[in-house]
C-alpha cells in the first residue's frame, strides 16, 4: 500500500499530461484503422507477440527464435502492407490545422445546390437501376484519375450526371470526377483494391470505390447496376444500404469535418472568388 502512496505522491503534472497524449494518440490511431484490413493484421500482430511471449516462457527455444525472426523481418512487411492506411494517416496529419471557421459558414446556399443536383442524380439513378460511379475529389489531387477519361469541364447539374450514366452511352463505363463545382472529367479508370476479403457480391465499381479511396482522401458514391443499392465510400470505409437523405448527410458530415481539419471545401465543391 505504501508503495503505492509514493508513486502517487510521485506523480508530476507533466507525466499525467505525457499519457493524456499517448492516449491520444492510441486512441486517434485505432479510429483509423477500425473496419479495415489493417484491424485484422494487427490483431494478427498482437497473437504473434504473445506466442513469442509464451515460447520464451516455455523454454521452446526453436519456435521462439522462428517467432523473433519473423516479427523483425515483419516491420518491413508492415510498412509495404499498411501503405494506404499510413498514406490516410499522413495525410491526416499534413491537414490538420489549430484554428478553423465556425461550422455556420460552410454550408452555403450555393453548396446546398450542388448537394441538391447530386442527390437527385444519384436518387434517379438508384430508381431506375442506373450504374454510376462519382468521385469527389477533396485535398489529394486526382490528376492521374482525371487524365484517363475524357475531359467535360462542366458544371454539376442531374441531368448531365444522368446522361452519363445512361447504359450504351459513350462515356457511362467508368467514373466522373468532381473538382470544385465542376465536373472535370468523365470515363475515368479507378485503380481496384487489392483486398481480397471483400464479399463476392461487391462488384467491380465497389472495389475500384475502395481501390480509390485506399489512395487517396476522396469521396466516392456508387450505384449498384443490379439493386439500384447507393453506397458511399470514404475515410477508408464504405457504408451500403444508404437512402438519399443518408447520403445528403454524409456530404454535410464531410463537410464539415473538413472543415476541422483546416480544409478549405470551396477547393472541392465551391468556386474561389
Amino acid at each position: 500500500m505504501s508503495i503505492v502512496v509514493d508513486i502517487i505522491k510521485n506523480i508530476r503534472i507533466i507525466d499525467i499530461l505525457d499519457i493524456i497524449i499517448v492516449a491520444y494518440i492510441f486512441y486517434q490511431f485505432l479510429m483509423l484503422v477500425r473496419e479495415t484490413r489493417a484491424e485484422q493484421l494487427i490483431k494478427g500482430i498482437i497473437v504473434l507477440l504473445i506466442a513469442s511471449k509464451v515460447s520464451e516462457w516455455s523454454k521452446l527455444y526453436m519456435i521462439h527464435y522462428i517467432l523473433k525472426n519473423t516479427l523483425t523481418l515483419g516491420v518491413v512487411a508492415l510498412l509495404i502492407v499498411f501503405q494506404p492506411e499510413l498514406r490516410r494517416a499522413l495525410e491526416y496529419i499534413g491537414r490538420s490545422k489549430l484554428f478553423s471557421k465556425s461550422i455556420g459558414e460552410m454550408i452555403d446556399k450555393e453548396t446546398e445546390e450542388i448537394i441538391n443536383e447530386l442527390t437527385e442524380a444519384i436518387s434517379d439513378m438508384s430508381k431506375n437501376k442506373v450504374g454510376a460511379l462519382i468521385v469527389l475529389e477533396r485535398e489529394t489531387g486526382l490528376n492521374d484519375i482525371i487524365q484517363t477519361g475524357v475531359n467535360i469541364d462542366s458544371k454539376i447539374v442531374s441531368e448531365l450526371i444522368l446522361n452519363i450514366f445512361t447504359p450504351k452511352t459513350p462515356l457511362h463505363d467508368g467514373a466522373i470526377v468532381i473538382r470544385k463545382e465542376r465536373i472535370v472529367a468523365a470515363s475515368c479508370l479507378l485503380p481496384l483494391t487489392n483486398n481480397t476479403s471483400l464479399k463476392k457480391e461487391l462488384g467491380t465499381r465497389h472495389r475500384a470505390a475502395l481501390g480509390m479511396i485506399e489512395n487517396s482522401d476522396a469521396i466516392v458514391i456508387i450505384v449498384s447496376e443490379e439493386t439500384g443499392i447507393i453506397s458511399v465510400a470514404m475515410n477508408g470505409k464504405l457504408k451500403r444500404y444508404l437512402d438519399v437523405n443518408a447520403t445528403k448527410k454524409l456530404f454535410k458530415d464531410a463537410l464539415i469535418e473538413d472543415f476541422h481539419r483546416g480544409i478549405n471545401f470551396k477547393k472541392w465543391w465551391i468556386k474561389n472568388d
